[in-house]
């Protein structure tokens, strides 16, 4: 899913973002709103990882969620 989409929705994948980073505060939360690049700091941050590795998992998360929408979309044709 691209981060437009997550960004415009952000209510409806925030719950699924704070169960993949359970560090990130409701602060960071309240900060991130959807947006790549914030969401990429605050993992590199409170994780420790390289931006490299926060951006890996940013890019990870956003297509389990795409392939999350594609499986629903599937499940109602049947």
């Amino acid at each position: 899913m691209n981060w437009d989409q997550i960004e415009g929705k952000w209510k409806q994948f925030v719950g699924a973002a704070r169960g993949r980073w359970g560090k990130l505060t409701d602060s960071d939360w309240e900060m991130i709103a959807g947006r790549k690049e914030h969401l990429i700091g605050c993992i590199q941050e409170r994780y420790g990882v390289a931006r490299a590795v926060a951006e890996k998992q940013a890019e990870e998360w956003s297509g389990a969620l795409e392939q999350s929408k594609r499986e629903a979309a599937a499940a109602t044709r049947l």
